[in-house]
């Protein structure tokens, strides 16, 4: 059995074949996701898992070089927004790398989880409560 933080099959897969530059969308429960773009499925009910629970998770495992956020997340749910930027703020830390952060609006964040290697949708029910991870690389 797998010993670190990440035990979903589906995603520990994605973490280990993604390549630099691969991204990949963590989102709530209403986001749409393209047909084409490949989902794993977490939510399980409202609220559960959290947004916040799965970026923790997500970046126990994969290593990031760039955020994409929508402009609305931080307006409209500063509380989620701050929270995730101090996950960010210590991963970046943590990894000693830095990881840039881009704010688009949410119809381009939309349009951008196309080029999502896979979407990942919680049951998080906080607006906007959505982000792109560019991977980046170990070394």
């Amino acid at each position: 059995m797998k010993k670190s933080a990440l035990i979903n099959s589906e995603l520990s897969y994605l973490v280990s074949t993604l390549g630099h530059t691969d991204e990949v969308t963590i989102c709530d429960a209403g986001l749409p996701i393209p047909e084409e773009t490949l989902r794993i499925d977490l939510a399980l009910t409202l609220g559960v898992p959290s947004f916040l629970q799965t970026v923790k998770v997500y970046l126990s495992e994969a290593q990031i070089e760039g955020v994409l956020l929508a402009e609305e997340f931080k307006r409209v749910s500063p509380a989620a927004h701050d929270a995730l930027m101090d996950l960010i703020d210590a991963e970046a830390k943590a990894t000693h790398k830095p990881i840039s952060v881009t704010y688009v609006s949410h119809e381009e964040f939309k349009v951008r989880t196309q080029d999502s290697k896979a979407v990942v949708r919680t049951g998080e029910c906080t607006p906007y409560a959505n982000v792109i991870f560019q991977s980046g690389v170990v070394f």
